[in-house]
């Protein structure tokens, strides 16, 4: 064999092993034996596994939708309206063009998009539209940026997510 495909053969094995822990050291009165306790451990540590872990020196974190006090403040907040768009990996939120009744010749659509996972005011942007349409269906739509429906969505989302995030805390003490 040539110098350069023993150096090659070796240099794989020693990324191999690398990649599959083989070289680190593993305090094993600390790894739970049962696989499921061990990747619940994982992910709790912000552990994963794949090429993420190269790129990242080893730590992930994950934010899953249902553990995002932010995100399921405002699908609650917003259940009553039907949504045409919900995108967690995205972050936003948008409903459908919603009227209290049938009747109605205005109607509103809403948009969330969540800017950190932080529950702060800052975190969340709310977007309003109005529309309003005559009886030849002429609609004119608008943007309202310092409506009440606005601001009253903000301020329920935050104060839900609040509460959200303190029953988690509860939860994990």
């Amino acid at each position: 064999m040539s110098f350069k495909l023993k150096f090659l053969s070796a240099f794989s094995l020693l990324i191999f092993l690398n990649s599959c822990g083989g070289l680190s050291k593993t305090d094993t009165r600390k790894v739970p034996v049962n696989a499921q306790e061990r990747a619940r451990k994982n992910v709790e540590e912000g552990r994963a596994a794949g090429i993420g872990n190269l790129l990242k020196g080893g730590r992930n974190t994950f934010q899953f939708s249902s553990s995002n006090p932010m995100w399921r403040a405002s699908l609650e907040i917003l259940d009553f309206m039907p949504l045409t768009t919900v995108d967690y990996s995205g972050g936003m939120i948008i409903s459908d063009w919603y009227s209290e009744s049938a009747r109605s010749n205005e109607s509103i659509k809403i948009s969330v998009r969540f800017l950190a996972n932080e529950v702060r005011s800052d975190s969340i942007k709310v977007i309003v539209h109005k529309k309003n349409c005559s009886s030849q269906q002429t609609c004119k739509t608008i943007l309202l940026n310092n409506s009440k429906i606005k601001e009253e969505l903000t301020s329920s989302i935050l104060r839900k997510a609040a509460l959200l995030k303190n029953q988690d805390k509860k939860k994990k003490n």
